[in-house]
Parts: structure tokens; C-alpha cells; sequence
């Protein structure tokens, strides 16, 4: 039987961090990792227990230390195990399944590598870029950090776990608050020195898992990066099931009678509104050139409407500008109360990741996009814990099934917006979105930015957000999404560089760089420089403040 990390052996480990802290602390002033050499990772194995299950402490095959893009990763020791193991009341094994990696030369910091989806399988812990433009940029293991990432505490795709009661809270909130100090513990078991600096990078349902760890474990990580974050976890299901209901209704049918989801908006639609939403506001910043930095600029769709019955190739009839109203409108009440937020008008509508998140592509009567499936697995299957239903048939349906979720919400949905204790022991939160991306509104999370800025009021900064023009969910799209956010949190943690501006590029614009403001401030270009630099622009607030409708729930 192995040791436990409980009782005389903790006290034992609390003594040799506090050696290791005091070592640590005389050479605090370099930044630079120690060249230890690898240490013995069998040992970690001896902290196994029936809590804790071991089944990889090891140094990494020469396999193991390169990237998928090929790229030299630095010696290192893998732990895999996990947290909890159990049998579920179905007879299916659960427990939080966990990564560990320990660089041999260690510069101090731990990172937890936050999910994607319904998580449901460990990922390498390399802590990469969780923006899809900047995978090339080396990951916090290259960067000498150690590295945790987990399975949510249930394996398999779906959201068949949440048949399990513990598996579901595990995934809602508990999984990431329950690894993180074993995590730790065993990272500094392993150097004999206590980590120095804690971060947590996430995006999408990785954004949600950093943000529910600032706001519920408040003390655990010095920096946290959010990610295009699905906090409104609940409602943005609900929001996705609405919206196949409002396209279904306005779809072709078939020869049954049955509507093709995908024809709803055709692809000469989509473009035709992302030009006007370009032509109507990409000047806005000062510089025409294919990206809306201007957040105050505001389109209306019913600038498309057809003058007359003939045919004609640059507008809408009006059940399609009917149709885009409600969709970018977002999901109401039959009394018109918001359920989730409105959505801004940009220009990756015409993206295909946009395309296949609301609509998908399926010829036939069998939908295949993102919101068809993935939203209703998710509201039903897992928040209401009920078989997937058809999409929401009328009014009256939504506002019974948002009333259903609220139970559901208090556990999954990462949306506290006091965050005192967390920004009163100097924890920093930088939060990025695309402006495009069709899974989570940017208009929610800057409804929640502005609430938790009040909310929380600190005397000194705790939180950045940063909103790129035309990125998608996480990347993609017609927009820049290749910045380097793990930076710009640890100079702002450790050396207290507060970022007003991340330089982003993206593979839609070759040889064009652009400041990311900090918002509410925009990137306007000052009519000088050349227009491909950042240098260019200068970080203002927009001619109007931003007041996108959101409504309340």
C-alpha cells in the first residue's frame, strides 16, 4: 500500500516545503530555473493511496518530448493517476484522471491547463496556447512551469455522466479545487521547494474552469487566463437550443415537410451581411482594412431590406432580416426579458466555423450543427439531466426550461461577480474574446466585466478584458488570434506590468500586427504610421461608450 499524502506523511511533506520555501526564498531574486537534472520520479509513486491512484511516475520517452508541431519540449518527469477513483452508482468507473510534468530544470511556477467541451479525457499537460493562432509559441512546459491537466472527473465524450451525481459536480465546479493541492503537493515533493508562482489558462470550457477557480478557490492561483469562457454555461445552452428552434421555423422544408437547418441563411446571405457590417463600421477605428476595432460603431440589419419586389443581389427579403434580428437579439422571454445576451454584429458571420456552430451544412433534414447537437445534449442531457429533446417548440416552452435551470446554474455557471477575496490577495484575472465567436456572446462577457468591476472594488487593478475583432471560438475566423496572454499574465503578476494592450497577429491578415486594447479602450489608428504595425494605433475610448443591449435575467 502506498503513502498517503494525509496525516504523518503531510506533516512530513509540510516540513520539507518549509525547508524548500526558506532555500527558495534566500534566492529569490533570480527568475532563472535551476539545472537540477532529473530527479527520481518512481519515488512519486510511494504517494498512492486509496484516494489517490498512481499509475505512471516516470521520465519521458524521447517520443514523449517533442510537441505535435514537432518542437523540442526540455526533460521531464510524467505523473498519471487519479484523484478519487470509485465506482459509480452504474457500475462505471469515475475519478479525476490528471497529467502531472515536471521539467528537471524548474523555474518555480505551476500551471493548471484548463479543459475544453465536456472535458472527458486528459490532455497532454504541455500547457499550450489555448488560441488556435498561437500554438506555435512554446508552451508553459517549454517554459520551465509544471503542468497539471485533468479529465473533468469522468472519461468518454457526451453527457452520459451526468447520470452520476458526484461525477456531475466534479465537472460542474469541485474536479479542478480538488486537484489543484494535490497537484502542487506532489510538484513540490518532487523539488523540495515550494512553488512560487500559480497560474490557471484556460479557454472556452477551459476560460470556465479558470474563472469558477478565481471565484471559488480564490487564494489558489496568483494569475488566471480566461479564454473565450463559457461562465454562462447554462444559458448559453439554453441560448443554442433557441436558436435551432428560431432557424428551424424559418428553414425550407423537405419533401415530408421536415426543415434543412443549413438553408436557413444561405452562404450568399451570410457574405452579403458581413460585408455591410464591415462597410457600415470597419472605418469606424480610422482605417479601413477588413477588422472592426470601433465597439461603439452599431449596424442594423434592416439596412439590407429589398426597396421593391425584384430581384436584387445586395439585400434581404424581410423574413430575413427578420430572422437575423432574432438571432443576433438573442433568446427572450414571452415578456421580452433577455435569457442570455445579444450578439455583436461582425464580421466572421460569413466564417464556416460560425456556419457550422448555428447552422451546420447537412443537406438533409438531420442537422449537424454545433447548437443542434452539442447545445441540446448539453441542456438536456446534462444540465436538466433529462433524454435529448427536440428544440424548444414556443415562447412559452423557453421560459419554463430557463426557469428549470437555475438549480442547475448556481453549481456550473462560473458567473460571481464579487471578487473581492480574490483581487485583496493581488490575484489577476486577464480575460480575452473573440467578437465572432457564435458560441459564447462577447456581449455576456462584457456585461459580466463591467458588473464584476463594480462589484468587486478594488482599490488596484485585478482584471483585463481583451476583445479581438473577427476571431472566432478560441481562434479562427477573419481576426487576429496570436497573442501571448501567458506573458502578459506573469509580467503583470510577477513584475507588475499591468497590460493595457496584448500585439496580436492572425493568418487572415499576413504581415499585420495590431494592439489589442484593454477594454473599454479600442485600437484607433492615428492617420500616420504605416498600417500594418501596431505602432500605429493608439489605445482609445471609442467616439460612444459601448451599450449593446443585454438586458437581465
Amino acid at each position: 500500500m502506498g503513502r498517503s499524502l494525509h496525516g504523518s506523511t503531510l506533516r512530513a511533506l509540510a516540513f520539507q516545503i518549509g525547508i524548500g520555501t526558506l532555500l527558495f526564498s534566500v534566492a529569490a531574486g533570480s527568475q532563472e530555473p535551476s539545472s537540477v537534472g532529473l530527479r527520481d520520479c518512481t519515488a512519486l509513486a510511494d504517494v498512492a493511496s486509496p484516494s489517490l491512484r498512481i499509475d505512471t511516475a516516470r521520465a519521458a520517452r524521447p517520443d514523449e518530448q517533442r510537441t505535435g508541431a514537432g518542437a523540442v519540449l526540455p526533460e521531464h518527469c510524467i505523473v498519471r493517476g487519479v484523484l478519487e477513483p470509485r465506482l459509480g452508482a452504474n457500475g462505471k468507473a469515475y475519478g479525476i484522471g490528471f497529467e502531472l510534468r515536471l521539467p528537471a530544470a524548474w523555474g518555480g511556477r505551476f500551471l493548471f491547463q484548463g479543459g475544453g467541451g465536456l472535458d472527458g479525457s486528459v490532455q497532454p499537460a504541455l500547457g499550450p496556447s489555448p488560441l488556435r493562432g498561437a500554438r506555435e509559441l512554446p508552451g508553459a512546459l517549454a517554459r520551465r512551469f509544471a503542468v497539471v491537466a485533468m479529465d473533468g472527473g469522468h472519461q468518454g465524450d457526451g453527457a452520459g455522466f451526468a447520470a452520476d451525481e458526484q461525477a456531475w459536480n466534479d465537472f460542474a465546479y469541485a474536479a479542478a479545487a480538488k486537484l489543484t493541492p494535490v497537484a502542487k503537493d506532489l510538484t513540490q515533493r518532487y523539488y523540495g521547494r515550494a512553488i512560487r508562482y500559480s497560474y490557471f489558462v484556460g479557454c472556452s470550457n477551459g476560460g470556465r474552469e479558470a474563472m469558477m477557480a478565481a471565484q471559488r478557490d480564490p487564494s489558489a492561483f496568483d494569475g488566471v487566463v480566461a479564454g473565450n469562457p463559457g461562465f454562462d454555461l447554462a444559458y448559453s445552452a439554453l441560448e443554442e437550443v433557441w436558436e435551432t428552434a428560431v432557424l428551424q421555423e424559418r428553414a425550407p422544408r423537405d419533401g415530408s415537410g421536415n426543415a434543412i437547418l443549413s438553408r436557413a441563411l444561405s452562404e450568399g446571405e451570410l457574405q452579403l451581411l458581413a460585408e455591410a457590417v464591415l462597410n457600415a463600421c470597419d472605418g469606424a477605428d480610422g482605417i479601413i482594412d477588413g477588422l472592426i476595432f470601433n465597439y461603439a460603431c452599431r449596424f442594423d440589419p434592416r439596412s439590407l431590406r429589398c426597396r421593391s419586389t425584384a430581384a436584387q443581389p445586395a439585400c434581404l427579403a424581410d423574413d430575413k432580416i427578420d430572422l437575423i434580428g432574432r438571432l443576433f437579439a438573442g433568446a427572450v422571454s414571452p415578456d421580452g426579458r433577455s435569457l442570455y445576451a445579444s450578439w455583436p454584429y461582425d464580421s466572421g458571420v460569413a466564417a464556416a466555423a460560425w456556419r457550422q456552430q448555428k447552422l451546420g451544412t447537412s443537406a438533409t433534414a438531420e442537422p449537424n450543427s454545433g447548437n443542434a447537437i452539442r447545445g441540446a445534449e448539453s441542456l438536456y442531457g446534462f444540465l436538466l439531466k433529462q433524454a435529448v429533446a427536440k428544440p424548444l417548440p414556443s415562447p412559452a416552452t423557453i421560459a419554463a426550461t430557463a426557469a428549470a435551470l437555475r438549480s442547475s446554474a448556481v453549481l456550473v455557471n462560473a458567473d460571481r461577480t464579487d471578487m473581492s477575496a480574490f483581487a485583496a490577495r493581488g490575484g489577476k484575472l486577464l480575460l480575452f474574446q473573440g467578437m465572432s465567436d457564435p458560441v459564447f456572446s462577447a456581449h455576456d462577457l462584457i456585461s459580466w466585466y463591467g458588473r464584476a468591476l463594480v462589484d468587486t472594488g478594488s482599490a488596484r487593478p485585478w482584471s483585463r478584458l481583451f476583445l479581438s475583432p473577427g476571431m472566432g471560438h478560441c481562434g479562427g475566423g477573419p481576426g487576429l488570434d496570436n497573442f501571448d496572454a501567458l506573458t502578459a499574465i506573469q509580467n503583470w503578476v510577477e513584475a507588475g506590468e499591468l497590460p493595457e494592450r496584448l500585439i496580436a497577429t492572425g493568418a487572415s491578415f499576413p504581415g499585420v500586427s495590431r494592439p489589442l486594447c484593454a477594454y473599454p479602450k479600442a485600437a484607433l489608428y492615428d492617420g500616420a504610421g504605416p498600417r500594418g504595425a501596431a505602432a500605429s494605433f493608439r489605445c482609445e475610448l471609442p467616439v460612444s461608450p459601448a451599450a449593446a443591449a443585454l438586458g437581465s435575467r
